[in-house]
């Protein structure tokens, strides 16, 4: 049997009730014996699982059925350009504008940055079908991506340029309504103080921070998840 297989047979046994919450599942070995399969082969379909929220596993102690399974929301994070494309419309990118400067107090304590370290600022809008879907505004912190100085942010945004190039390796992901200001309003033709969804995101990379982002959607704009 495959990983899936054994997942599957393993969750319908939790779901249905054949292994009770609280109980402890056969051993690796054992379960390997009854599917046919390799203790590699169970190792991934219960990792899985415990990942997934349903077992809790735990050295020497074996494998338990959580008493509440813990669900956990995913979702992706596509480029805009997918996102919008996705939908059948047509994309379009407009760089606003983009200067180095030494990064603000509120970023430089943020990112923990020196006083007075250079960072890239960018502000960039994206269009479906000609109708602003995305104001974006960004910091990349350049003594940690000097090559960033070089590429222009004409032709395509910081993103798409980002994810080709540099690898992160933690990402902090926040959700909040903001309010639309003058300038949210006139980029993304909303009332004036009207509440905007809106993404903040900031990327590390082996520690180092490599940037810091703040994405404003039209209103309209929706995010699902699925549990």
């Amino acid at each position: 049997m495959s990983y899936r297989d054994i997942k599957q047979v393993v969750l319908d046994r939790i779901q249905t009730g054949v292994w009770s919450p609280d109980s402890i599942l056969p051993s690796e070995t054992d379960l390997a014996t009854e599917f046919s399969s390799t203790r590699t082969t169970v190792n991934r379909a219960l990792r899985e699982l415990a990942d997934e929220g349903y077992l809790e596993r735990k050295r020497k102690a074996g494998t338990r059925v959580l008493k509440s399974p813990i669900r956990k929301a995913q979702f992706s994070i596509p480029l805009v350009r997918d996102e919008i494309t996705a939908a059948g419309a047509a994309y379009r990118y407009s760089l606003v504008d983009k200067q180095v400067h030494a990064a603000p107090s509120w970023l430089a304590a943020r990112l923990d940055l020196k006083r007075g370290q250079d960072v890239l600022h960018l502000r960039c809008m994206h269009y479906a079908d000609n109708a602003p879907f995305q104001f974006e505004v960004r910091w990349i912190v350049t003594d940690v991506v000097p090559e960033v100085l070089d590429e222009a942010f004409e032709q395509s945004g910081p993103n798409d340029w980002l994810v080709k190039r540099v690898p992160f390796t933690n990402l902090e992901l926040s959700f909040l309504a903001t309010k639309a200001n003058g300038e949210i309003a006139e980029f993304l033709d909303a009332p004036l103080g009207d509440p905007i969804f809106t993404a903040e995101r900031i990327t590390w990379l082996r520690g180092a921070p490599v940037t810091y982002a703040k994405l404003y959607f039209a209103p309209g704009y929706r995010m699902t998840t699925h549990l």
